[in-house]
């Protein structure tokens, strides 16, 4: 299963990114946007993604992902269970989702 120690080296190698811990959870941010950020029982990890595709990604793997809570259907976000996930394509999610919070000259120094 992955971990946040999984997590936390790809996620804080991406410019301008930082972790912070809000309300006993674990977050990576960019500024004020958050683009990770994990349950409280690490058990899932939300993370940016754009609205109009997440409902055919959960769609195409309801095991792996889910739908943001109702508070949070609003953003650009989606989640995915820990224990449902590879990290090669867990760390695509990430860095594309750093890529939806930080300017487009700033995003293409990650390849």
């Amino acid at each position: 299963m992955i971990t946040v120690d999984d997590v936390r080296p790809i996620a804080l190698a991406l410019p301008r990114a930082y972790e912070a811990v809000v309300a006993d959870r674990i977050r990576f941010k960019v500024g004020r946007l958050v683009f990770v950020a994990f349950s409280r029982d690490e058990t899932t990890m939300g993370f940016g993604f754009p609205k109009e595709e997440r409902a055919a990604l959960v769609a195409s793997e309801p095991d792996k992902f889910l739908m943001p809570r109702t508070s949070e259907m609003r953003y650009n976000w989606v989640a995915v269970r820990l224990d449902a996930i590879e990290l090669d394509e867990l760390r695509e999610f990430i860095i594309d989702a750093w890529r939806m919070c930080v300017p487009k000259s700033v995003a293409a120094t990650v390849p």
